[in-house]
């Protein structure tokens, strides 16, 4: 690997000599020139692009997919690639034929591409600017060292036989060090409807496993590896008015974007690797010389990552059948350490294949393939790919524990990305909510129908007694930002003051909270005809608003909960303010009495209620405390210090009667009043849980008399739990 010195040495004299000549640059390891304007004039989407109001032409991508369509997608971007694997020093040496369809009206001169790997290139790239900005890790925390960095360097790009120059470019004004996105300038334009031949030469350097991709000892995860074209929208497609590229730099939080199209890759390995990949294999693998090569193809899809390893054990493998899906051969990659996971993963893994395609629609590809990747390899888990996703591994999975739950809950979540990242192709650059919270709230769901609703404490305090557990949908809305929320759910992935797991969080509290507005029946319909409307295309929030609008019939709850909930983040703050019920009695002073003016003294009245009360308790010997000959006025304050949600108020009477009223006004306050023949026990705002936004569930209710029931409870768990700590530190 070049020093640092020698790198700008050598690209010091290579930029002197294109300079000379008047060509540019086609040496990955580079720096670029100054930046000029595209060749043909196309521009790039916005620096701060984020969720799209209008929705999409009827047109855009095509039209809905149907059984007319020769094929699934349009692909549009298609992709033959030939790879080796050096597994000793982790570099893969590729070339691919990348075939590009001109869908626009206008010739284009200007294409991108997008290097990914270049994030992990060195501590100038834009990933690593902002994990030093914001003082984050990523995800597990996983820190790049000295010789564990990694690269993609472009050794040549062709069109046609003739060389195309090209250079790096930052879209999103990150820094120049930023080498994540190149702009190719063609020698030929495109024309419309037309489609062009790029033959690209690369080198991929894997770095030690980090966000999602890389190698540790014999094990390689590679995504993210190959030259990408980015994605050109059109007017009326993602609120786009005219053609533009849609191409961002790798963010530390954002993901991906692209064209569906057709993959041909042939990987070679060393013989005695297992290999996992997108698509299906075909035939066995050709041996030469020590090395087998395995062919993988798979259509209309818009990446392709795979896998290869020494250490594998045999793959698991079964099959799965399903409506209106093909027979699905699913497999299990996993190393030796964690065969305990395998089965409970293949499970998983068929369950969701059977849950997302009643609730959504068809699992339409024939393979799946589950990777769990060795241990001190963790980061490479939890990712999502066309028909590949990772997992996570544990040495033992007892039932109903932790270890089995995050297993489940991981797999399922990451299957369920093959339709909201997969099919469902929105952009997870600018609207990661499509992905992210959408795919959150769904599995959550299917994990609350699979009887795995309850997040279950950690074995080391189960085993001393101390085992809170809760809801699925109360953690999430424990790590949601309610009091002070700072991003709304449909901003990007990058410009958030509070990260990306609000994301997760938020939007699929969001989703929750209107699934219980307008009824489970009616979100189940408008997330099907969501799915139905965008598979295989490219839908905004605009878009999956429109269908789920229509889909669920509740077009005005849905728009609401847009308005305040997705384009903007509002806090939810409703509680009981105060209760009061008051017996209504006689009072002294005068009064018209059969046309004369009675007075009666204070005294007077006294003695009347003392006799009226003694009569009604003879006459009603099992009456109930708060019940009496005198009727109670009961008053009921509530008090709205954010956004307005539909809300229902219960009062509950010492009778037994309760009276429930709406309060869906755009107001900060309201009293309500009722003179019943019983004192008020209670008064309980959301007694469904409908608002999981609320910033405080606590204050949603008041009693009359205290209740300390929760709190002892809750007081002694406590205590019990202290009370062993100290006993452990006494014992020392």
């Amino acid at each position: 690997m070049q020093t640092e010195w020698t790198r700008k040495g050598m690209c010091a004299a290579l930029l002197a000599a294109a300079l000379a000549t008047g060509a540019w640059l086609a040496q990955a390891d580079a720096p670029a020139p100054a930046a000029t304007p595209a060749l043909d004039g196309i521009a790039l989407a916005a620096p701060d692009a984020a969720a799209v109001t209008v929705p999409s032409a009827p047109g855009a991508w095509g039209g809905i997919r149907g059984g007319e369509h020769p094929t699934l997608s349009e692909r549009v971007a298609s992709y033959r690639i030939e790879a080796t694997l050096d597994p000793v020093k982790h570099v893969v040496t590729g070339s691919q034929q990348l075939t590009w369809r001109n869908r626009s009206a206008v010739p284009v001169r200007s294409v991108y591409v997008h290097l990914y790997m270049n994030a992990f290139e060195g501590a100038g790239s834009t990933f690593y600017t902002e994990q030093r900005q914001r003082g984050e890790a990523f995800r597990s925390g996983v820190a790049t060292g000295d010789g564990d960095w990694g690269h993609i360097a472009l050794r040549s790009v062709k069109q046609g036989g003739a060389a195309v120059p090209w250079r790096f470019v930052q879209p999103d004004n990150g820094p120049a060090t930023d080498h994540t996105v190149a702009r190719l300038d063609l020698p030929e334009a495109v024309a419309p409807g037309a489609t062009t031949t790029l033959d690209m030469a690369f080198t991929t350097q894997l770095p030690r496993v980090s966000a999602r991709t890389g190698h540790f000892g014999s094990f390689h995860l590679v995504a993210q590896w190959f030259p990408k074209i980015a994605v050109l929208e059109l007017p009326g497609e993602r609120g786009a008015t005219a053609p533009r590229w849609n191409a961002h730099e790798f963010h530390m939080e954002s993901e991906f974007y692209a064209d569906f199209g057709s993959y041909d890759v042939r990987l070679t390995v060393p013989k005695g690797y297992t290999v996992g990949a997108t698509g299906e294999l075909q035939g066995a693998p050709v041996e030469n010389k020590g090395m087998l090569t395995h062919r993988y193809v798979q259509h209309d899809v818009h990446d392709f990552a795979w896998t290869a390893d020494k250490r594998s054990a045999a793959p698991l493998v079964e099959t799965w059948t399903g409506p209106g899906s093909p027979t699905v051969t699913v497999q299990v990659l996993y190393p030796p350490e964690y065969e305990a996971s395998a089965k409970p993963a293949m499970k998983a893994a068929k369950d969701a294949l059977a849950w997302f395609s009643r609730t959504l629609g068809p699992y339409p590809y024939r393979t799946l393939t589950v990777v769990i990747p060795p241990f001190n390899a963790q980061e490479a888990g939890g990712m999502e790919y066309p028909t590949f996703i990772t997992a996570s591994g544990y040495a033992e999975v007892p039932k109903k524990s932790l270890a089995e739950y995050e297993l489940d809950g991981v797999t399922i979540h990451e299957f369920g990305h093959g339709y909201f990242y997969g099919i469902l192709a929105n952009n997870e650059f600018e609207e990661p909510m499509l992905d992210e919270g959408l795919n959150e709230y769904w599995d959550t769901r299917m994990l609350r129908e699979r009887g795995q609703g309850v997040h279950p404490a950690p074995k080391f305090l189960q085993a001393i007694g101390f085992a809170p557990a809760f809801e699925a949908f109360d953690t999430l809305r424990l790590a949601s930002p309610r009091d002070r929320p700072a991003d709304a759910p449909g901003q990007n992935a990058w410009n958030r003051l509070q990260g990306i797991s609000p994301v997760y969080t938020r939007s699929a509290t969001v989703m929750r909270d209107l699934e219980e507005r307008i009824g489970r029946d009616a979100m189940e319909r408008g997330f099907k005809e969501y799915y139905r409307r965008w598979k295989f295309r490219h839908p905004s929030i605009a878009d999956f608003r429109e269908a789920l609008a229509d889909g669920s019939g509740a077009r005005a709850a849905v728009e609401d909960v847009f308005a305040r909930q997705v384009y903007a983040v509002s806090r939810v703050d409703d509680r009981v303010s105060e209760v009061s019920s008051e017996e209504v009695l006689p009072l002294p002073g005068t009064r018209l009495e059969s046309g004369k003016r009675v007075s009666e003294t204070q005294d007077a009245v006294d003695q009347r209620i003392d006799t009226l009360r003694a009569q009604w308790r003879k006459a009603h010997p099992d009456a109930k405390k708060g019940t009496g000959p005198f009727p109670f006025r009961t008053e009921v304050t509530v008090r709205r210090e954010g956004a307005s949600v539909p809300q229902l108020l219960v009062v509950r009477f010492a009778d037994g009667s309760s009276e429930t009223v709406a309060w869906n006004a755009d107001e900060k306050w309201r009293r309500f009043s009722w003179v019943k023949p019983a004192r008020a026990v209670s008064a309980e705002l959301d007694p469904r849980r409908s608002h999981y936004l609320d910033v405080n569930k606590l204050d949603d209710s008041r009693n009359m008399a205290p209740n300390r029931s929760a709190s002892t409870r809750w007081g002694s768990d406590a205590a019990a739990f202290f009370q062993l700590i100290l006993s452990l530190i006494a014992t020392v």
